[in-house]
């Protein structure tokens, strides 16, 4: 970590140079300046992390420094000391903007604890900034709704430390958001950030996928392969949908939990890997543990802390700055002119149910814009832009072919039904029709039916 930068400022040199040997023994960077003019010279070149300015000085004392160094730093504390200080001075120099006055002769020790609590509470300021710029602009947890603040509140106090976090909420409602807030404001923040659909991945591939595989382990492995946990290791792994892991891999998760070792599929050695887990589900927890179909000890290594994401129709109130923020979002990142949304237009995407959450919010905010060349855009721009509501898809079983060709028209009907009733959700679907999951990946395939159009 870089020393502290100080700029000292005094036309005496004698205190110049005992003050930059006492703050260089201190450990501090300092810098000196005779006048004051010379200090804001010094200001142009250079950063600095706090000023200590004498009041009385020629040419330009320190109150009228003061206004005009924080014209120029207005973010840099300065602490003010004089040997003819005044209770109007030190008002004065208070409504300024100094951080604190001290008296001369300055008692060294005095001194030196108003530095570090002028750098600790610049730091403190800063980082909040820092905080709050990342929240309004790097991620969509937009709102001002009781839920909203503790979720905030929540990952702020949880990301520092190392435990396992488990994220519930519904499709669209920004989980994946929260684990990489976590994982952006914890200090592994400058390590990888690596991420598994559980739900997306064939059962039979899990292990390798989440484990890594040496070369030959099994048909198809032309090469060694480093898994999720080893490609995460000193960072963190975001195990999306965990819900949908299969039985066999819970235990075998569990075990890498407990050890923190892998053994790729295949191999014979074990491999230390330093992860933070954080997991999340749109399915009840509380239905899956107690049918069964996530294991108790699992799910108790897994949620030190939980943290439930509510649904956008709960917090409808939240909306016009979610939108608000996705069209500015929008506007920068693919480098279009600046646009508003009148009253009318944010008060009808307010009524809307969102059933895809802040998901399909953003989706069709940002369809208006590229839709409309309007600015504002109004609620008829909205109301375009809105998605229709779907009429389902009339699918006939043919009268003629062979026995082989009716069955699979009507197997290729079911099984569409049953991905769209379950909004794409291959494990749901699979569970309805009362099939494996890998077995209903290969059935599609043989059918020629494209799941990511089912939904």
């Amino acid at each position: 970590m870089p020393k502290p930068r100080i700029l000292i400022v005094d036309d005496d040199p004698g205190t110049l140079a005992s003050l930059s040997r006492a703050f260089a023994l201190e450990g501090y960077t300092a810098l000196t300046a005779p006048s004051a003019a010379r200090a804001l010279e010094k200001l142009e070149e250079e950063d600095v992390d706090a000023i200590l300015s004498d009041v009385v000085m020629p040419e330009m004392d320190g109150l009228e420094f003061l206004a005009r160094a924080r014209a120029k730093a207005p973010e840099v504390p300065i602490i003010l000391m004089s040997g003819q200080a005044s209770v109007e001075t030190a008002v004065k120099a208070t409504r300024l903007g100094a951080l604190d006055f001290v008296e001369k002769p300055v008692g060294l020790d005095r001194l030196l604890l108003t530095l570090r609590n002028a750098l600790r509470l610049d730091r403190l300021q800063r980082e909040n900034r820092e905080l709050q710029t990342y929240w309004r602009d790097e991620l969509a947890l937009i709102g001002d709704t009781p839920a909203l603040r503790a979720l905030r509140a929540l990952v702020e106090r949880a990301a520092p430390s190392d435990v396992p976090i488990l994220i519930l909420g519904e499709n669209g409602t920004g989980k994946e958001l929260v684990a990489r807030a976590v994982h952006d404001l914890s200090p592994r923040s400058a390590q990888p950030f690596v991420k598994m659909n559980c739900a997306a991945v064939p059962a039979d591939l899990v292990e390798s996928e989440l484990f890594g595989h040496e070369k030959g382990a099994f048909s198809g492995a032309v090469s060694q392969r480093r898994g999720r946990f080893e490609q995460a290791d000193g960072g963190t792994l975001f195990l999306d949908e965990i819900g949908d892991m299969p039985a066999a891999m819970q235990a075998k998760l569990l075990r890498v939990l407990q050890d923190g070792e892998i053994t790729r599929v295949g191999g014979t050695g074990e491999i230390k890997v330093d992860v933070r887990l954080i997991s999340a589900t749109n399915q009840d927890i509380d239905t899956l543990l107690r049918e069964g179909r996530f294991r108790q000890d699992l799910y108790y290594r897994i949620s030190t802390v939980v943290a439930r994401v509510p649904p956008l129709r709960e917090r409808a109130s939240d909306v016009p700055a979610l939108a608000e923020h996705f069209a500015q979002a929008a506007t920068r990142r693919n480098h279009w002119k600046p646009r508003r949304l009148t009253s009318d237009a944010v008060e009808l995407l307010a009524q809307q149910p969102w059933k895809g959450n802040v998901r399909e919010l953003r989706n069709v905010v940002e369809r208006a814009l590229i839709l409309s060349a309007s600015d504002p855009l109004d609620a008829a721009d909205i109301r375009a832009a809105l998605p229709a509501v779907a009429e389902p898809r009339a699918e006939t079983v043919p009268v003629e072919g062979t026995l082989r060709d009716l069955s699979e028209a009507y197997e290729r009907q079911v099984i569409r039904e049953r991905l769209r009733h379950s909004n794409g959700h291959v494990t749901n679907a699979a569970r309805s029709l009362g099939m494996e999951r890998s077995h209903l990946y290969k059935k599609c395939k043989q059918l020629g039916i494209d799941m990511r159009e089912e939904t």
